[in-house]
C-alpha cells in the first residue's frame, strides 16, 4: 500500500516535493481521486494527496472571478456560484458515474489538471478557456505563480493553457483562479426520433451554423436515449438541441430551429426540468455508468473510450467501431464509445478509426492490465513527442509528479 502525504497549506506541498526530490521518490498527485483510473496505472512510491487544500479564497460575482485552493469540491464551488445566478460555464463533467466512484468527489484542481468539459464546450469552450490564473509546485520543488485575477491580464507566458490537461504530470495546483458567468434564467431543449447517426450529425450541424445560439448538441442511441431521458427517451435514438437564455429569445430562437428541423420530422420539446435531467445524463455520460458487477470483476470488461474529431465526422468515426455503442455529443464532435471485451481494450480499431476520421482518443475506464499495456492518451510521435518531452523537464527534470501517468517514460 503507497503511503499518503496530505500536505494542509501550500508550504507543505512545497516541503513534500523537495523532499521527495532529495530522497529520490516519485509522487502520485491527487484531490478526491474521482479520475484516478483514467491514463497509466501509477509508478509511484507516495501518494501526494491534496484535498486538504480546501476553501474560496476570493470570490467577486460584479467581476466574474472566483479564487479557491486546489482541493475545493467542484460542487462546493458550483453552489455557491448558482446562488448568486451564476455557472462555470463550461460545465465539467462528473467522471464519479463511470468510474464506479461516488459523485461529486471532483476538486477544481483536477477538473482543470484534466481539463474538462461538458456539452456547452460548443459555445463556451473547455476549461482551459476560462482558467485565468493559478499558484502551484513544479516537479524542481520551486512555487510559481501564473495570470492573474482579472479577466483580461498580460502577465507574460500563459501557463494556464499548458498546465490545464496535463494531468498532474508538470505541476501540483495549490490555489487556482477561474472565470465565472451569468447563469441562463431558463432552458428548453427540442428532440427528434428515430433518427440514424448520419442525420443526427447533419441536423447538429445545421443547427449549430443557424442563428439559433445552440449550447447543447447531442445524439443518444436507443438504448442510451432510455437510461438518461426517462419518458422522453421511448422514441427510438434521441437527436437533443439545447437553446439557454430569456423566454422571450428561447420563442424565437425555438421558431427558427422548428422551421429548420420540419423536414425531418417535428420536433417535442422539454421543459427546464427535463432538460436540465437530460443534459446532466449527457455531461456524465450516465448511459454508460460502470455497472457493479464490472466494478467488482464479474462482468467481461467492456472499455469506454472518449474521442474527439470533427464533428462532421463522428458519425462516420462511429461507424467504423464495430459492435460499440456511442453516444455523440458536441453536434458529433465528441464520440463516446462503449466496446465489447478485447485483449487490447479495442485500442487497434480507435486508433484506425482516429487515423482515417482526425481527432484524438482517450482510454476513460478499462482494467489496469490493459491500461499498462496499450496507450490511453493519444499515442505522439516526432516533433510533438519531442516538445512534450522537453516541457516535463522544463516543470519536473526528475520526474517527480505523475511519472508515466499520460506516456511511458514522460
Amino acid at each position: 500500500m503507497t503511503d499518503t502525504l496530505k500536505p494542509r497549506n501550500p508550504k507543505d506541498v512545497e516541503d513534500a516535493v523537495q523532499w521527495a526530490l532529495a530522497a529520490g521518490k516519485a509522487l502520485e498527485i491527487v484531490g478526491h481521486g474521482s479520475k484516478r483510473a483514467i491514463g497509466r496505472p501509477a509508478q509511484t512510491d507516495l501518494t501526494l494527496d491534496l484535498s486538504g487544500l480546501t476553501g474560496v479564497t476570493l470570490y467577486e460575482p460584479e467581476e466574474l472571478v472566483l479564487s479557491a485552493k486546489a482541493g475545493t469540491p467542484l460542487a462546493e464551488i458550483s453552489g455557491l456560484v448558482a446562488a448568486r445566478g451564476q455557472m462555470l460555464a463550461f460545465e465539467p463533467m462528473d467522471y464519479g458515474p463511470i468510474l464506479g466512484v461516488p459523485s461529486d468527489r471532483a476538486t477544481i484542481g483536477g477538473t482543470l489538471a484534466a481539463n474538462l468539459a461538458g456539452p456547452r464546450r460548443i459555445k463556451a469552450g473547455a476549461a482551459r478557456d476560462h482558467f485565468l490564473g493559478f499558484t502551484a509546485v513544479s516537479g524542481r520543488g520551486e512555487t510559481f505563480r501564473s495570470g492573474g485575477r482579472v479577466v483580461k491580464n498580460v502577465t507574460g507566458y500563459d501557463l494556464c493553457k499548458v498546465v490545464a490537461g496535463s494531468w498532474g504530470t508538470l505541476a501540483a495546483l495549490t490555489e487556482v483562479t477561474i472565470k465565472v458567468m451569468p447563469r441562463p434564467e431558463t432552458e428548453e431543449t427540442l428532440v427528434l426520433f428515430g433518427l440514424e447517426a448520419k442525420e443526427a450529425v447533419r441536423i447538429m450541424s445545421e443547427a449549430m451554423n443557424a442563428p439559433c445560439d445552440v449550447s447543447g448538441a447531442a445524439h443518444l442511441s436507443p438504448a442510451a436515449a432510455r437510461r438518461v431521458a426517462g419518458d422522453a427517451g421511448t422514441g427510438g435514438a434521441l437527436t437533443a438541441l439545447r437553446l439557454e437564455g430569456v423566454p422571450a429569445s428561447i420563442a424565437h430562437r425555438r421558431g427558427v430551429l422548428e422551421a429548420l428541423l420540419r423536414q425531418s420530422g417535428k420536433p417535442a420539446g422539454l421543459d427546464q426540468r427535463r432538460s436540465a435531467a437530460l443534459w446532466q445524463g449527457v455531461r456524465d455520460v450516465t448511459p454508460f455508468a460502470a455497472e457493479r458487477s464490472e466494478i467488482e470483476g464479474s462482468a467481461p470488461d467492456r472499455t469506454l473510450w472518449r474521442i474527439s474529431t470533427a464533428p462532421a465526422r463522428g458519425a462516420e468515426l462511429g461507424a467504423m467501431l464495430a459492435d460499440a455503442e456511442v453516444l455523440y455529443d458536441w453536434a458529433g464532435g465528441l464520440v463516446w464509445a462503449l466496446l465489447p471485451p478485447a485483449d487490447d481494450g479495442g485500442a487497434s480499431a480507435v486508433r484506425r478509426a482516429v487515423a482515417a476520421c482526425g481527432g484524438h482518443a482517450t482510454l476513460i475506464r478499462a482494467p489496469a492490465a490493459v491500461r499498462a499495456a496499450v496507450d490511453c492518451f493519444e499515442p505522439q510521435a516526432g516533433a510533438l513527442a519531442a516538445l512534450t518531452r522537453r516541457v516535463k523537464e522544463s516543470f519536473d527534470p526528475k520526474g517527480a509528479l505523475n511519472p508515466g501517468r499520460m506516456w511511458a517514460g514522460v
